[in-house]
């Protein structure tokens, strides 16, 4: 014990850049905050975007400073009212393909081509599918290397087909988010790629288009929000306690914006990278990084709010815990001037974790947390609400299902993220259901590890791919947890055979565009005589970027439904209210889903804009 408090207080005196020095194996200008005493104006927005909400952001704060440490246990009462119906089947897991081609460090389900995009870094040359000639050609200064594999790749989510695509510019521990037209947008990586703005299209034979020197700073384990007009801000990254917004493609950034709330949340070990940013209901920004959070206003740059503390330990990278934004549940007509939003962050560790697992010797891997904390990001009086779950939890996902559950997966029991740094798989995924008063219910297990480095997708048909895993520095199949390149698909309870009957489909042709504020209709099919028309949901999700336990821009939208009517032949015509701006939904493509009994049916892409 005693040797535990001096190595900790070791630690804390002598800071973080003398024991776990600067990363960058040369000089990077393009790191750090400029000299904040020099006269270069500081840039605040100069690239607006269209379709913004006319109402304004924000506005003043709640109140001054609330008491940081109140936390309250309490179950809340709200909830979506549509009950599934009971099962005993807890998932079933399925092998889809036992080679990825790369190690899925960041993945993305790509809206309308049925493929899911891959990539992790080019650091290693080295992957399992080759690259069509000519070979890259990389020169980091010990000679030209010729680089013959792929670092990205589409997969089939159907076929398991793959497609490698071919990166220059590094993508390690990078970010993302998917534009109003469907193109991945990422930002930041490793050395030459830490300022590089990429994109990805939709075609059959669409290339990434990279542009180094986009950003400001350099940016390693940023995260990337979408705001409600379309537009990206960047998040924080190593050595870079600040923020920018996206320019358009092909223009660059010259000075980032000073953000000391990264500054102030930073740790030794640091345990605020890959920041939780969520867009609100109100337009301002909710940002979590280690144990704090606050709201930011995207036009004022003024912080407006700041909340409770999180107790526990630290959730953000390398404590690694996983969060989402829970479901936004909208009414018919929708027109309340405020429409509730909350957060769910579960799991992460520590705030010493990463010292015993990656500097102390020999590593000692200490217990995750073994809690979710949840708080009402639009109430003047926030507090934490603290529940338990079924077992400990770092290096895990959280996917928003279709019908507003939040199944939480994948991730070690014990550790920190770092090479090597985890132990005690959990293979037993949990369902985090808000609407019972029994909130966690574990599923059946998978038989494979995802620890560091393993990524999560919602399909359109209501499985999850999971992928992933790597806590090696490069390919290496002899370690204790080798390199992962089998992909999953879990099937959720929702899936269970014997509800198949209760499933309705999406007749073709369905409406794939909408307006803010205006109605959609959709119109389903059922083999039944008739819909239980009171057990319908209306549902929309936005696909997450995830990587490294953070599931950037994921989102789901209840519909307020309106109508439904009976138009013969078990064909219905369900009428639902669309988001009325784009704080509610951000413009770009989300699948739409049906729920019927708990059951989604298959989804259709629609975008709205």
């Amino acid at each position: 014990m005693l040797l535990r408090t001096l190595c900790v207080l070791l630690l804390v005196v002598s800071g973080h850049s003398n024991i776990f020095p600067f990363p960058f194996p040369f000089p990077n200008p393009r790191f750090g905050l400029d000299d904040p005493t020099d006269d270069t104006p500081i840039e605040t927005d100069p690239f607006k975007g269209s379709g913004a909400d006319p109402e304004p952001f924000g506005a003043d704060p709640f109140e001054t400073k609330p008491d940081v440490d109140s936390v309250e246990t309490k179950l809340d009462s709200d909830q979506i009212k549509t009950k599934p119906v009971k099962s005993n089947f807890k998932g079933k897991w399925e092998l889809f393909t036992d080679n990825s081609g790369v190690s899925a460090m960041h993945l993305i389900l790509l809206p309308k081509v049925n493929k899911v995009l891959i990539f992790d870094s080019t650091i290693w040359l080295k992957s399992n599918i080759k690259l069509d000639n000519p070979c890259r050609v990389v020169d980091e200064g010990k000679g030209p290397v010729h680089d013959c594999y792929a670092h990205a790749v589409l997969l089939d989510i159907e076929t398991a087909s793959l497609t490698p695509l071919r990166l220059h510019y590094d993508t390690w521990c990078s970010s993302g988010a998917l534009s109003v037209d469907g193109t991945l947008v990422s930002t930041g990586g490793f050395r030459n790629g830490s300022d590089t703005a990429r994109y990805l299209g939709l075609c059959d034979d669409c290339q990434w288009r990279e542009y180094p020197g986009t950003l400001a700073n350099g940016r390693w384990y940023s995260t990337q929000v979408t705001l409600a007009d379309g537009r990206f801000m960047v998040f924080g990254g190593r050595e870079s306690p600040n923020y920018e917004f996206l320019p358009v493609e092909g223009q660059r950034n010259t000075k980032p914006i000073l953000f000391p709330f990264l500054v102030e949340t930073k740790d030794p070990v640091e345990n605020n990278l890959y920041p939780f940013v969520y867009l609100s209901t109100d337009g301002n920004l909710f940002v979590f990084a280690n144990n704090r959070s606050i709201l930011l206003n995207p036009n004022t740059q003024k912080i407006v709010h700041e909340f409770p503390v999180l107790p526990g330990g630290s959730r953000n990278y390398p404590a690694s815990a996983s969060s989402v934004l829970l479901p936004i549940v909208l009414r018919p007509n929708e027109n309340r001037a405020r429409v509730k939003a909350e957060v769910l962050i579960c799991g992460g560790a520590q705030h010493d974790a990463f010292y015993w697992a990656d500097q102390h010797k020999p590593k000692i891997f200490n217990p995750a947390i073994d809690d979710c904390g949840r708080i009402d990001i639009t109430t003047k009086k926030p507090a934490w609400k603290i529940e338990k779950m079924p077992s400990r939890r770092i290096l895990g996902d959280a996917m928003i299902l279709p019908t507003g559950d939040v199944l939480l997966l994948n991730g070690a029991k014990a550790g920190s993220a770092g090479w090597d740094d985890a132990r005690e798989p959990n293979f037993t995924p949990v369902m985090y259901r808000k609407s019972t008063t029994e909130r966690f219910r574990e599923l059946k297990p998978s038989k494979i590890a995802r620890l560091y480095h393993s990524t999560s997708a919602l399909l359109p048909d209501g499985k999850i791919m999971v992928a992933g895993s790597n806590t090696n520095n490069g390919y290496v199949y002899d370690a204790l947890f080798p390199t992962e390149l089998r992909v999953e698909k879990f099937s959720p309870p929702y899936l269970d055979p014997a509800n198949s009957k209760w499933r309705v489909e999406i007749v073709e042709g369905t409406t794939t565009s909408m307006k803010y504020g205006s109605e959609v209709t959709v119109q389903v099919s059922t083999p039944l005589d008739e819909l239980d028309k009171s057990k319908i949901q209306v549902t929309m999700y936005a696909p997450a970027f995830t990587t490294h336990g953070i599931s950037m821009n994921q989102r789901l939208v209840q519909l307020g439904v309106v109508e439904i009517t009976n138009d013969g032949a078990g064909t219905y015509n369900i009428v639902a209210t669309g988001p009325p701006s784009g704080n509610i939904a951000p413009p770009g493509y989300y699948m739409l889903f049906v729920v019927h009994k708990g059951v989604p049916s298959v989804a259709v892409w629609v975008q709205i804009k």
